[in-house]
């Protein structure tokens, strides 16, 4: 560990829950900003942090904070990662990093050039299970990868002025919720080779359903449903030519897998001992990354991420989903 000191910038409810799981690591939450003075303090009492800054810039210009995590809508993620960077502040961007890969590109060229840490908050890949599932994957325990599939299927809210309906907050199903098996099948094939979507759009415009399947090098192919509307399974697997996983609900948060032989033989049970949400893993690895200096990144390098917001972006194309913004 470095010691690092967080700065919390936001405090809606993800911010909640990573906080707390801050907390749960013994990590240390020095200050939050909020766009008002009342949110951040009743923010910072809940959680016993020591300043409470009533704007984004306040805190940005603490002296004490060392990194940052960026907590508001992915609309902002840009405009305060690149406010944070100028600042000399480490950068933990919620998931989807930007609106887009050019936002992306250009947060992580600032912080390249400022030397700080610029990590997508993609908290899924740093859980004890999927690193686990890396290894088999890495071991060739599954044999040859043929096939990966993932959903990720929520009933939301239908009102248009929702924030995953709004089109102006970059709503949508993809990018809140796609991005979770788009990201996975990017960890465990690499990049798709060739892209096919099809989606359903909802009143406002904004996608509300989205299926994708890709084709990856060496011949694998990934499927992933995504809904706003409607809960499904939220599982996922990954079949090879020797064994598969099979990941138990809800596949990207902690949970359970097995591996499975063709004849249906249980290879291996994994089961998840998780203190909290399990958002803590990502702020673990940041600060390691940073005090190894591999500003980089390992298990999510930011030109991954650059490259999966290119494969949203391909995604939006096919399905005809643009923001205002990108007019």
């Amino acid at each position: 560990m470095t010691g690092l000191r967080w700065g919390i910038l936001a405090t809606g409810g993800i911010a909640h829950a990573f906080t707390h799981d801050l907390r749960t690591a013994g990590l240390d939450p020095v200050a939050v900003g909020s766009r008002t003075a009342a949110s951040a303090q009743a923010f910072a009492d809940e959680f016993s942090i020591p300043r409470a800054h009533g704007g984004y810039d306040a805190l940005l210009a603490d002296p004490d904070v060392d990194i940052v995590y960026i907590a508001t809508p992915h609309p902002m993620h840009a405009e305060n990662a690149l406010a944070a960077i100028r600042a000399g502040k480490h950068v933990l961007v919620e998931k989807p990093f930007a609106l887009n890969a050019a936002e992306a590109a250009a947060i992580r060229d600032a912080a390249a050039a400022r030397g700080v840490l610029a990590m997508e908050a993609m908290w899924t890949r740093y859980l004890p299970h999927m690193e686990r599932v890396r290894e088999l994957v890495g071991s060739g325990a599954l044999g040859e990868i043929r096939a990966l599939t993932a959903d990720h299927t929520q009933k939301i809210s239908a009102d248009p002025a929702h924030r995953l309906n709004a089109l102006d907050l970059g709503g949508g199903a993809l990018l809140d919720l796609g991005v979770y098996p788009v990201s996975f099948a990017w960890d465990i094939l690499g990049a798709p080779e060739s892209v096919v979507a099809s989606a359903r759009l909802g009143e406002t415009g904004a996608d509300t359903e989205v299926a994708t399947i890709f084709t990856h090098s060496g011949g694998g192919i990934s499927t992933s449903v995504t809904s706003s509307r409607a809960a499904g399974p939220n599982t996922a697997a990954v079949v090879g030519t020797e064994a598969r996983i099979e990941i138990d609900r809800i596949w990207y948060t902690p949970t359970s897998f097995r591996v499975i032989a063709p004849d249906g033989t249980v290879r291996e049970t994994y089961v998840s001992d998780v203190a909290g949400r399990g958002m803590q893993y990502q702020a673990i690895a940041a600060e390691r990354l940073v005090a190894e200096g591999n500003l980089a990144g390992d298990v999510l390098p930011i030109d991954e991420t650059v490259a999966i917001m290119g494969t949203l972006d391909d995604i939006r194309r096919r399905i005809g989903l643009v923001y205002p913004q990108e007019h």
